[in-house]
């Protein structure tokens, strides 16, 4: 009787630390966040200056 006791004791022993191991599912690894510094550029003022020396061209050619 006391050995069977004990084998209960020890497989117990084992299946319970079994529950604390983990999970089956697959770890959730989240991406790591990049953020990126916006560059200006000057395109935008060259395209303005562009734009009023060409509307400007009929007005001082007339």
């Amino acid at each position: 009787m006391k050995k069977s006791t004990l084998a209960i004791a020890v497989s117990a022993a084992f299946f319970a630390t079994g529950t604390f191991a983990g999970s089956v599912a697959d770890p959730v690894i989240e991406a790591p966040v990049i953020v990126e510094d916006a560059t200006s550029s000057s395109t935008g003022t060259s395209l303005v200056l562009a734009l009023a020396l060409l509307m400007s061209v009929p007005v001082l050619t007339d």
